[in-house]
């Protein structure tokens, strides 16, 4: 008996190691793959731009300061050097090295001006404003979250919003894990944030309306948290926080960022959805525009079979969404019409005539 109730313990420990995680890895384009510390070595150097945590644990309650980058996270000695459009990979792991133990609920990913300062002098990244850049929920046209792919060794991949104006910026990629989340406060926040240089010559800046701060953009209450539907492809999945910010300054052209979850080190086969610029919220995968202000109205997300790839909109076409509806119209110019009624009108005027 006390063999079998030790062996059960051993198992229950080792599954408690190997149901949590954090972010492991960052990468550039198909550059190098930066390393953080593991969190069992919390202490060791650092010499990634990733900020190191002291726990794999996941957190709960969004009023807990490990939300911002997670526990007792700790800045890097370098930064990572990035320009508007590039593809940013986030790796997360097992605490113990295996994949990402998790495939239920979104992925959100924001940045914040760091000022002046190098991000890794930021010794508390709750002092930050954040603002929303890219938020993916389900697969388009599947029940399946894109967090998934993370199970099976894929990496989320998210691109750096190609107006975005050149500066010292962190970059915090959340995951928000939510098989619990049927029950109130036990949504399970993984962040990991990664200290940014952006070059470029672009002038986007996002609106003072669309900065918030960790803690205090999300509610526990909050749709997309708190999820009684969660299972239920059925029911819309709701993102929690704001919108993704539009950003000003570069023709109000948006944010242009997109993300997705792929197979491999370099984004694989991106067999999550991919983002884009100026849409309006999307229906279960990468919504780029769509979001709720941080009451936690949320942008949708989803219906089932979940159709969730994102909105799009150029200078010569443009797409709406019908009132009551998740379906997009496309608006064509009325110059057919203006050459019929001239036409009508010309034919008229000849019958008189003659």
């Amino acid at each position: 008996m006390k063999s079998s109730f030790s062996l059960l313990s051993l198992l229950s420990a080792v599954a408690s190691v190997s149901a949590h995680g954090f972010l492991a890895g960052f990468q550039v384009n198909n550059g190098d793959v930066l390393k953080a510390p593991s969190p069992n070595n919390a202490d060791s150097p650092n010499n990634s731009p990733i900020r190191s945590v002291s726990s794999p644990d996941p957190n709960y309650l969004t009023s807990n300061p490990a939300i911002t980058c997670g526990p007792n996270s700790k800045a890097g000695t370098t930064v990572a050097n990035v320009n508007p459009g590039d593809t940013m990979s986030f790796d997360w792991e097992g605490a113990d090295g295996s994949n990402w133990p998790h495939n239920t609920g979104p992925m959100i990913t924001y940045m914040a001006s760091c000022g002046d300062q190098d991000c890794n002098s930021i010794s508390n990244p709750a002092d930050l404003k954040w603002f929303k850049i890219d938020q993916v929920g389900r697969k388009p046209n599947s029940a399946d979250w894109a967090q998934a792919d993370l199970m099976k060794g894929g990496v989320a991949t998210v691109s750096v919003p190609s107006d975005l104006a050149p500066g010292n910026y962190m970059v915090r990629h959340e995951i928000i894990a939510l098989h619990l989340a049927t029950t109130i406060d036990m949504a399970e926040f993984y962040p990991g944030c990664v200290a940014l240089k952006v070059g470029g010559s672009q002038t986007g800046t996002p609106k003072s309306s669309d900065l918030v701060s960790f803690p205090g953009a999300y509610k526990d209450s909050d749709p997309g948290i708190f999820d009684p539907d969660v299972f239920n492809s059925r029911v819309q999945y709701i993102f929690p926080g704001p919108e993704v910010a539009a950003l000003s300054g570069s023709g109000g052209t948006g944010s242009n960022s997109g993300s997705s979850a792929g197979s491999g080190t370099n984004g694989g086969s991106g067999s999550g959805s991919s983002g884009n610029a100026n849409g309006g919220s999307s229906n279960g995968g990468t919504s780029n525009n769509g979001g709720s202000s941080g009451s936690g109205s949320g942008s949708s997300s989803g219906t089932t079979p979940a159709p969730s790839g994102s909105s799009k909109s150029c200078s010569i076409k443009k797409r709406t969404l019908l009132a009551g509806s998740n379906k997009e119209v496309l608006i064509r110019p009325r110059h057919f019409s203006r050459v019929m009624r001239r036409l009508v009108s010309d034919l008229t005027k000849a019958k008189h005539v003659y």
